[in-house]
């Protein structure tokens, strides 16, 4: 970085921060958020807010007699919060402006629907889907916030073969989602390679969703921005829990260490390597069903199998309030996925042989963010991060005398300078600087016959980015306009990106969104062979060079329309996307595309379509997507189109919740037409083993078919402590399905169809003590 940027950061950096955020506590005083909920109903009205404003805010009951004006002037009152009645049905929440003080006179990104799919969850003015854990109402099938299962419950976002680790949001890949985990960009998003969230959910508070609109300060993603954060405020007040299910055990504490700062505490670690359970049984089924570390694929003579796999995250986070205008946070995070499997058999000699093999995976991660408010309408932010991944593996064959070792590393530093100016409560300008370097290494060494590889790229990136939100005077219009431009280093390109949201409400209960974005993208993730990584975490990460692997581009477009009132929402938005300069080996073909290397795009045209009802204590909501996703490659299948891997035509959730004080009961449909597949052509050639395919994902599979359901229960201890327990159901009739179907051939030419089946029936339970 030049030197006239690093005299900015060290003047930033010698001011004193932001203001202290508002925490308030009352004895026997109920959480603000019941509160609203109850006048919500009593009242039949909704109101808007951000999350944060009203988070850990409590007061003493109000009331039952109270007027609904009478109500809101004794919170007025009690708290240091605005209500302002905008009509008959909606009624802003915003912090109060106190006299030489620099608090913002309005929050401008407003909830404009509560209780999106359930309490916790909301959906803002600029398109942005908002879900608060820790206001969290179950959700069927979880017996824990795991805040990337919570978001695949809203409509266009699944994961197409139940991983974690590889969520489709709109038809996208999953490494073209940026996700950030308090402002570090994640390239590892799951534990059991996939299965499970690698992000503690009791330390985990509010998860942000753009599925298309993206704020200008985010970049190098085509589909989506998934922003975790956990919780920023210092309310005084130490809270601990201890908790576990058949999988792992955890614990999370949060301690004030002075008036000014508090330290948060969360870790959790699987027992897998020291006891199983039908639960681990299921879970490793499921992964390693095709890889080399499964028996079946490897050898039908084992005589033993010694498997000892483990997962752990730990996080930590820091935050220190300098004095009433200036505040600091520190992050850090460790996750690991760690598998040694030694097989012995008896080789075709009759000699006992073993295999050895090891797979881990583990990512470092820190961030330090800084903010400082210089009156009540100017505040800037520095913000830097460091992200490691590293996947690494070693596969050690006795009898062949082979050992291969093949390693991915990615590192990522990065800078952001935010500067946001208040005009007024009706206008809002934030700009901003952010800088990256992002460095991928790959390195594979085979000792028979002797081969060692090893290659880095780096690429670095600065971004300007700029953006103004605005409200008419009646405030039924919300506007964000922006643009961000983007330079890369290494390949000499600029990309200017233009993104914009528009909230229109009409007829009270009526509100029309329009929302759009162009994107690029310089790392994205391939396959160079099926069985990389013993076929377990087979992607491995790579820039973008300008060559083979070019920077991949974005359009997006979407038209919504949305009815909400009297506890009924019903919502409709139609999308267009595409995504251009994408390479065959990001795309996982295992048909006759599979060793082929160009370049081409895919267009997806979908409908988004939700109806939600709230009825007393039941909550239910039919969430439903239709969309068409086609590839184009100009030197595959003659030019013409053919379906994406990831086209689901046809993909549909309903759910039922019931919540009554401690307890919480769910239930779950979940249904999507076939996947894609190539299938062979009825004649093939037993003398080579190459395969003969018919046209390309012309085939599909079985549709796909699940039934979850979940309880839980509350029991209050002694004090505020208080126990939960949990139970979780997943495929609850044991529906085979299947999510992927490819073919091989063997030495004598003989073809195979491979099928890969999704979990079967999965229980988990879990026991949590708060204190």
């Amino acid at each position: 970085m030049n030197k006239p940027l690093l005299i900015l950061i060290s003047f930033l950096l010698s001011l004193s921060l932001s203001p202290l955020a508002y925490s308030q506590t009352q004895p026997n005083a109920l959480p603000l958020i019941q509160i609203l909920s109850e006048l919500e109903k009593k009242h039949q009205v909704t109101f808007s807010y951000e999350p944060q404003t009203i988070a850990n805010l409590s007061v003493k009951s109000l009331n039952p007699n109270y007027s609904l004006e009478e109500a809101l002037q004794e919170l007025r009152t009690n708290t240091p919060l605005n209500f302002k009645i905008l009509n008959s049905r909606f009624i802003t929440i915003a912090l109060k402006i106190v006299k030489n003080e620099p608090q913002h006179t309005q929050r401008l990104n407003e909830v404009v629907v509560t209780n999106y799919l359930t309490k916790g969850i909301s959906k803002l003015n600029n398109g942005t889907i908002k879900a608060n854990t820790k206001g969290f109402n179950m959700l069927p099938g979880l017996i824990e916030p795991d805040v990337l299962q919570i978001i695949q419950n809203l409509p266009g976002i699944i994961s197409i073969d139940e991983r974690i680790s590889n969520i489709n949001i709109r038809g996208g890949t999953n490494d073209q989602n940026l996700i950030l985990y308090e402002g570090i960009r994640m390239y590892q998003s799951g534990h059991f390679f996939g299965l499970i969230s690698a992000f503690n959910p009791y330390l985990t508070e509010e998860i942000s969703i753009s599925k298309n609109g993206t704020s200008a300060r985010f970049g190098d993603a085509v589909s989506s921005t998934i922003a975790i954060k956990s919780k920023d405020v210092i309310d005084h007040k130490t809270q601990a829990s201890i908790g576990g299910n058949l999988l792992s055990v955890d614990g999370f504490a949060k301690t004030p260490i002075s008036p000014k700062s508090e330290i948060q505490l969360s870790a959790r670690r699987a027992y897998t390597d020291v006891m199983v359970t039908q639960t681990y049984d299921a879970y490793f089924e499921r992964i390693f069903q095709d890889s080399e570390l499964n028996n079946n694929n490897a050898t039908n003579n084992a005589l033993a199998l010694d498997e000892r796999f483990l997962f752990y995250d730990f996080n930590a986070k820091f935050l220190y309030d300098i004095n009433a205008t200036s505040k600091i946070r520190f992050n850090a995070l460790a996750i690991r996925n760690r598998l040694d499997y030694n097989q012995a058999y008896i080789s075709t000699e009759h000699r006992l042989e073993e295999t050895k093999s090891k797979l881990n995976q583990l990512t470092y991660g820190a961030s330090a963010n800084y903010t400082k408010a210089f009156n009540s309408q100017f505040k800037s932010t520095v913000e830097l991060y460091y992200s490691q991944y590293d996947l690494d593996a070693k596969n050690e064959n006795v009898h062949d005398n082979l050992v291969l070792t093949q390693e991915n590393k990615v590192e990522d530093y990065g800078l952001r300078l935010d500067f946001t100016k208040t005009v007024n409560t009706d206008l809002n300008i934030n700009t901003g600087y952010q800088f990256n370097e992002v460095s991928v290494a790959y390195f594979e060494d085979v000792n028979a016959p002797n081969f060692t590889s090893y290659t880095k790229e780096i690429i670095r990136s600065h971004a300007l980015f700029g953006e103004i939100e605005w409200y008419t005077p009646s405030r039924k219009t919300h506007i964000r306009l922006g643009s961000r431009i983007n330079y890369f280093d290494q390949l000499a390109t600029f990309k200017i990106e233009p993104r914009f949201s528009v909230n229109y409400q009409f007829f009270d209960f009526f509100r029309l969104e329009i929302l759009g974005e162009l994107k690029s993208q310089s790392i994205t993730q391939i396959i160079d062979l099926q069985q990389d990584f013993f076929g377990i975490e087979k992607r491995r990460w790579q820039l973008a060079n300008g060559n083979d692997v070019p920077l991949m581009t974005s359009e997006q477009a979407s038209l919504g329309l949305s009815y909400n009132h009297n506890n009924l929402l019903v919502s409709v938005e139609g999308y267009y996307k595409v995504v251009n300069d994408i390479t065959t080996r990001s795309q996982g073909f295992q048909n006759q595309y599979q060793f082929i290397n160009t370049i081409g795009s895919y267009k997806v045209r979908g409908v988004d379509f939700l109806i939600h009802k709230r009825l007393g204590l039941f909550n239910t909501w039919l969430g439903y997507t239709y969309s068409k996703n086609d590839y184009h490659f100009e030197t595959l299948n003659q030019g013409e189109l053919f379906p994406n891997t990831l086209d689901l035509r046809h993909v549909a959730n309903a759910s039922l919740t019931y919540n009554k004080s401690a307890l919480q009961l769910g239930m779950s449909f979940n249904w999507h037409s076939g996947r894609p597949y190539t299938s062979p052509s009825e004649s093939q050639d037993a003398n080579t083993n190459t395969i003969q395919y018919k046209a390309p994902n012309g085939a599909r599979l079985e549709d796909y078919f699940r039934t979850d359901i979940s309880a839980s229960y509350r029991i209050d201890l002694s004090g505020n402590s208080n126990a939960e327990v949990g139970i979780a159901l997943w495929n609850i009739f044991n529906q085979t399905n299947i999510i992927n179907r490819y073919y091989t051939k063997d030495a004598e030419g003989a073809l195979s169809e491979i099928n890969n089946e999704s979990l079967k029936f999965t229980p988990n339970f879990s026991v949590r003590i708060n204190f």
